[in-house]
């Protein structure tokens, strides 16, 4: 249920009940978004999105306590001539919408092109000109590769932390060249960040940016075949979940040797809330939101993720875990990857005071055993049935 009482924000204030504009509240991070404002906050929400399944538990009428206080609008924002009388009748957008999968990017980079700038462009534009504040969901993807990456392997400047931790206002973006269109969802990420920066800096557009370092948890992504399409090839942590489900060795790109840092969704959702509640703090700025923490190979988390899912489902894992495929087996032509995304922490914790509390392995528990609980029975009787040939 929603808190009771004043709430009051970082310095002290009173915290105004407001109405939020979520684009893209049907997806794993807006799914829980919502549940995070509606169970513990006043506020009212403005629920778009072309699919709501993530968010059915909080609409349905015989669970809904807060039947006021959430409306579901099914919207493309391509082409729906609602969307700015949506954004205002609220006080604040969020928008989540993009294409955000990397087997996408090479596949279909003119789709995400479009998702994550022209489709975007209107909700910046609105935002402005009726003068309603915007947090702008964007990528760690933005940084690109390190410069480290580009020293000799033995360099011992590899190991000095300006060479791969990622900073808002100090980190360069370095993309591969044109022809690598994996860099074809940063790039658009990153002028639809520049474009938001303007509109700031020459019109007053009151905004906040995110830069999200791999959430995960439940509810993210899907299971091909199950809740998502068959040839779909999800991100890392469904994909491997995926295989896991299924008692198939986990793919390795290129042996899973890049290195991420990975954030628990519950963890991050709270960094969002800070946000949305200290605007004075948060307005003007970009923040990373991760866990350098929780860094790890591509290859230590597949060997993570087979311990713990052995642990939670009872099943022993498989005698090989793993196998390596090439990036063009996996993702097709143009593929390429950046090496380590290590995000500095500093602007977050000085203008929010927020640190992320979950380690990898209870992340990993939690998320797998809710994906066990979720999907095995499924996954096992799609796998006994016969194919027709």
């Amino acid at each position: 249920m929603a808190a009771t009482g004043v709430r009051l924000d970082l310095d002290g204030r009173p915290i105004k009940p407001m109405t939020i504009c979520m684009i893209g509240a049907g997806g794993f991070i807006g799914s829980h978004l919502c549940e995070k404002v509606l169970f513990e906050t006043p506020h009212k929400i403005l629920a778009l999105d072309v699919y709501n399944d993530k968010i059915k538990h909080l609409l349905e009428p015989e669970t809904q306590t807060w039947a006021d206080r959430i409306q579901f609008h099914r919207i493309n924002i391509k082409h729906d001539s609602r969307l700015e009388g949506l954004i205002k009748m609220a006080d604040l957008t969020i928008n989540l919408a993009a294409i955000c999968t990397p087997a996408d990017y090479n596949t279909r980079p003119l789709d995400t092109i479009y998702s994550n700038f022209i489709d975007a462009l209107p909700v910046v534009k609105y935002c402005s000109e009726n003068n309603k504040r915007l947090i702008h969901f964007s990528t760690c993807e933005v940084y690109g590769k390190t410069i480290g990456s580009f020293l000799p392997t033995d360099s011992p400047l590899r190991q000095d932390p300006s060479y791969y931790v990622l900073n808002e206002n100090t980190s360069p973006c370095i993309f591969g060249s044109i022809e690598k269109q994996r860099w074809s969802y940063a790039c658009a990420k990153q002028l639809i960040e520049r474009l938001i920066y303007a509109e700031g800096a020459e019109n007053g557009l009151e905004f906040t940016i995110v830069r999200p370092f791999n959430w995960i948890g439940p509810r993210m992504d899907f299971i091909p075949g199950i809740d998502g399409p068959s040839e779909g090839v999800p991100r890392v942590l469904a994909c491997f979940s995926n295989n896991l489900l299924r008692r198939q060795p986990l793919k390795l790109v290129d042996g899973g040797q890049s290195q991420r840092t990975f954030v628990y969704i519950k963890d991050a959702i709270e960094a969002v809330l800070l946000m949305i509640e200290n605007s004075a703090r948060a307005n003007g700025h970009i923040f990373n939101v991760g866990n350098p923490h929780n860094e790890v190979t591509v290859q230590q988390l597949a060997e993570m993720m087979t311990e713990v899912y052995s642990k939670v489902s009872g099943e022993p894992p498989l005698e090989s875990p793993t196998i390596d495929v090439s990036s063009k087996e996996f993702y097709g032509e143009g593929y390429d990857d950046s090496d380590k995304r290590i995000p500095d922490m500093t602007i977050i914790n000085r203008q929010l005071g927020w640190n992320p509390k979950t380690s990898l392995w209870d992340l990993l528990e939690s998320t797998l055993t809710y994906q066990h609980r979720t999907y095995a029975e499924a996954v096992k009787q799609a796998i006994s049935k016969p194919v027709a040939s």
